[in-house]
Parts: C-alpha cells; structure tokens; sequence
C-alpha cells in the first residue's frame, strides 16, 4: 500500500514543480525516477531498457537526421512559394506546405527555416504571418507517428504497456480532418493579426545602449546640435548619467562624457550607432567584422530572472550581447541591468569560442540564425538527401526494413559524406527528451505494477459516473491540453497517458480512444506561446502580445477540439 501512496506523492511534486518552479522538465523527471530506484520500486535492468525503447531512439534518429533536412533546397523552394498573392492565400499557402512539411520531419526546424523568408516577405508584415506558421506546424505534426517528438513519446507508452504500436498512419485521418478545420479557420483569423513590421520601430524596440566617450565631439552640445533626434530608426529614450535615469529627454538636453544614451531601434541600428564618432556601443570593441547573431531564450534557460553581468553572459558564451528585444516592452536601465526573461531576443557578438558554447547549451536558447547567413546545399546534395530520407520512410512503409534501421544507415551516410559533421549530433542532441521519456515510462510502470492505475481508474469512474466512457475521454483529453499549454507538450504527454490508460482499463474498453486523445491533447498548445517549442520562436520574432496568442488561439483551440472528440470515436471505438 505504501507504494501506491509513494508513487502518488512522486506524481504530485512533478506536476507541482512543473507549475511553480523554473527547474527544467528533465531534472524533474529525473529526480523522481532517481528516488523511485533508491527506494527499491524500480531495478537498473528496467531503467535501462525504458532508456533504449525502441520509439525513443527512433525519435532520437529523426531529430538528428533533421539537421540535414533542414539545409536542403526543399524549404527555400517552400519559402518562394508562399511570397506572392493575398493575405488569405499566402496562409493558406504556407499552411499546406508546412504542415507537409512538419509531418515528415522536425517541425521546429521547419519553422526556424522559414522564419527569414516570412521577415523578408514585401508585402505583408510578418507579424501577420508568423502565428500562423507555428500552428501550421503543430497541425502538421498530427498527420504521422514521427511528425512530432510527442507522437513518438506516446508510442513508447504504448509499446511499454504491452500494447501493439502505433502505425505510421495512425493519426493521418484525424489529422487531415484538424488540418483543414485549422487552416481554414485560419485563414480569416490572420486578418486579425496586428500588422507589426519592421519599420514600426517604436512599436518593435529592440534595446540598445552607448555611451559618450571623454574628449567626444558629441561632448557639451545639445541633443538636436547633435542629430541624435534625426536618426533614422532610432529613437533616444534615456539618458543615464551618474546612475541617474533621465527618461523624457529634451532636445536642448547637454550632452556630458560618459553619459550612457539607451536607443530604441531595429538590427541595422546597432551599425547606425557604431558610426557616430565619440560614441561608444555596448559591447563594441568586441566587433571586429563578425556577422552578429540572433539568439531567442529558451523557457528552460538557466540565466532567466538573471541580468548579463550576474548571469556571466559573456564569460559563459563568449558573446556580447549589443541589442535585447522584448516584444512590445519598452525596456529602462542599462542594457546589463535588464533582468533576462523566457522569449527574449537578443542580438550578440559571437566569439571564438561562441560556437562551441553555443552547442554546449543548447538548451539555454531556441537559434534563430546568424544574421546575414542563409547557406544551403547545392541543388543535387538536397536532392540526395531528399531522397535517401524518402527512400528510409518508403522502407518502413513496405516493411522492407524497421524505420529504426533505415535511420541508423541513413545517419551513418550523412556522415560518411559529410552532409552533416559530428559536432551537429553533438549540438542536436535531445537530451532532456530521452531523460523524460525514460524517467517518465518508468513511473507509467510503476503506476500499473503498485495498482496506482486502477485506482485512479476507479476514482474518476465514480466522478464520470453517467457519462460513461465518452466523458472519460473528453476529461482525458481536457487535462492533457491543460498541461500542454501550461508546462510544454513533452512533459504533459507523459504525465497524461498514465492517467488516459488508467480510464480504459477501469472502464474495460479498448484504450486506444484514449491513446488518441492524449495524443491530439499534447499537441493542441494555441493559447500560450510557452507550451509548444514553435509558438515560443515566433513570439518575440513577430513581436507578439499574449493577448494576440488568446485571440487567434481560442478560436483554433475550440475547432480542433471539437474535431477530434468527435472523430475519435468514429474512427477508434471504444
């Protein structure tokens, strides 16, 4: 009895550390399968084996096959596609081909791919763009089994409980149904989308600070006799001298050395700034003719709550960072007093050792890109690569050769070739996945060996009683969703399938309603941009609100909720 109440009480402080705390999901998950081994619930063969699930090493293959996939031509073809017509058909557009696109391989390398072709669109703001583009994303991680990481995860569950795996098909019917209600609803609702573009500047302030050097021409002369108000896309918001803040600048405002002047500007500011002579930009003299970098923070990272200098910034990354964005917040203070937060974009003068650094925690940041770099390979390596992917999906398909051998040869030749080197499997590497996914199966089986399971079945028979197996499903498919826009799709996929699984064995019937519920559940993150990978990318990129999240997300959120608790049902019956 003991067991049931320790594996409750390990159940609880993940799900309570998920909501309250900044720790990352795969400590968690890792320090609650820790503590289930030190207590004796669980032995070194079972937790190696939860390690080694097949689904979880073919995740694994997939994520890291993608980093060649994400450099062919098939994306910049997409990308020249979805530049030409109206608002209503350029989502449209780009809804189909991403969502394609995201259902064979990673979605959030889809989208990192794309986001530099929607900035650089001429005729629409990208704001009006980018949302749609992660929920493209999402939706199109539904149609297959290895569209998206969580697909993968749930199948690994799948396979623990004894259960035949999921096909790669499984999803496709539901998923072609959600695809289309999504677009489709999509479409009108882009219009609805704030129209930022990038010469809103004092709407979208990135932050940037200088300061006047001794001895400057700038020195005892008035803002205006200085030209600092006629700048082009540049807005001088503050004046820090002596520590003091001097926020409403006035154009007869004298000018003294070692002032330090905060600007409101775009990227192409930060060179507008270095050229002013006697004027000195944050971080400057580490700029010597590198192409600068744009960083988004991770939710997980480690600096968030943290300034620059107590976080060691700089010493950590051997980078400099020279300009910081926060959507539509006007940032006060020095640059290296401003307190890092989840989301933020950040401008940085990389190093000799940024590179490496960067790979070394790559958790800390969703990349962007260099700025001013797009390479990709040359029409017949992509081709190449294309096609050697398609041929391994193929294979699978035809059960010629398992999904997970064909990946393993298809990895080894990208390699062989050089297509990609080691230090990107290095970089790639998704770590904290395969922490989660084992720790997190390992608690899924001791739910069922304690007959914790049974009993939360039985619990939520009594509070479900009248509504059957169907209100099981829909409350099953209500707190997976709940958990993915709270604490990220990964970790509610695998906190919500142990209690999905709990409900059909309660109820006697097929759990694969319930399978599919978790399933769609995990990936319906529209409502916040911290719940899915992609949502965080595009929310600082398109200068976004949360409100403009909830706005276009509900609606979304609503449709493809109501398709699937419908079509779950008719297409796998209890």
């Amino acid at each position: 009895m003991w067991e049931q109440g320790f594996v409750l009480s390990v159940l609880l402080g993940i799900v309570t550390c998920l909501l309250v705390t900044r720790i990352k999901p795969s400590y968690i998950f890792a320090g609650a399968a820790f503590l289930a081994f030190i207590f004796g619930l669980i032995d070194v063969e079972s937790l190696a084996a939860n390690f080694t699930n097949p689904s979880l090493l073919t995740l694994v293959l997939l994520i890291l096959s993608s980093v060649a996939l994400e450099k062919t031509r098939l994306i910049s073809w997409v990308s020249h596609s979805i530049s030409e017509g109206g608002l209503g058909t350029v989502v449209a557009k780009l809804g189909v081909s991403t969502a394609l696109l995201s259902s064979f391989t990673n979605n959030t390398a889809v989208v990192v791919s794309l986001i530099g072709a929607i900035k650089r669109n001429r005729k629409h703001a990208p704001s009006k763009l980018l949302i749609p583009l992660s929920y493209a994303a999402i939706l199109g991680g539904t149609l297959t089994l290895i569209g998206t990481s969580t697909n993968l995860i749930i199948n690994s569950f799948v396979e623990d409980a004894g259960l035949p795996s999921l096909g790669f098909f499984s999803p496709t019917i539901i998923g072609l149904a959600v695809l289309v209600g999504g677009v489709g609803i999509l479409i009108p609702l882009s219009y609805l989308l704030p129209d930022y573009d990038e010469y809103s500047q004092d709407d979208l302030p990135y932050f940037l600070e200088a300061r006047v050097e001794p001895g400057s021409p700038l020195v005892g002369r008035s803002i205006s006799e200085n030209n600092l108000r006629a700048l082009r896309k540049l807005f001088l918001a503050e004046v820090i001298r002596d520590g003091k803040s001097v926020p409403s600048v006035n154009p007869e405002f004298i000018l003294e050395a070692r002032d330090r002047l905060l600007f409101c500007g775009d990227v192409e500011s930060v060179a507008t700034l270095t050229e002013i002579p006697g004027m000195t930009l944050f971080g400057q003299h580490h700029l010597n003719g590198q192409n600068f970098n744009e960083l988004v923070v991770s939710s997980s990272a480690s600096f968030c709550g943290k300034t620059l200098k107590s976080s060691r910034f700089r010493d950590r990354f051997d980078a400099v960072v020279v300009a910081i964005r926060r959507g539509h917040e006007r940032l006060e203070g020095g640059l290296g007093s401003v307190e890092l937060t989840a989301g933020d974009t950040l401008i940085v003068v990389p190093g000799k050792r940024f590179e490496s650094e960067i790979k070394a925690h790559r958790k800390e940041f969703v990349f962007v890109q260099e700025l001013g770099s797009s390479a990709k390979m040359d029409g017949n390596k992509s081709a190449m690569v294309l096609l050697g992917f398609a041929g391994v999906i193929a294979a699978a398909l035809l059960n010629v050769l398992p999904i997970i051998k064909g990946l393993s040869v298809y990895l080894i030749a990208l390699l062989l070739t050089k297509t990609i080197q080691v230090s990107d499997i290095r970089r790639r590497f998704p770590s904290d996945i395969v922490i989660i996914v084992g720790a997190a199966l390992s608690i899924a089986q001791l739910m069922l060996s304690t007959g914790l399971s049974e009993r939360i079945g039985e619990m939520f028979i009594e509070v479900f009683n009248g509504y059957g197996a169907m209100g099981a499903l829909v409350a099953t498919y209500l707190v997976t969703m709940i958990l993915t826009e709270l604490i990220t799709n990964n970790a509610a996929a695998a906190l919500a399938f142990p209690f999905g699984y709990s409900l059909a064995l309660g109820y006697g019937v097929d759990p694969m309603p319930f399978i599919m519920a978790v399933l769609f559940g995990a990936s319906a993150s529209f409502i916040s941009p911290y719940g899915y990978q992609t949502n965080l990318l595009v929310y600082s990129v398109g200068s976004y609100k949360l409100t403009d999240y909830v706005k276009i997300g509900l609606p979304i959120s609503l449709v493809y909720s109501v398709l699937v608790l419908a079509l779950i049902p008719m297409f796998f019956p209890f």
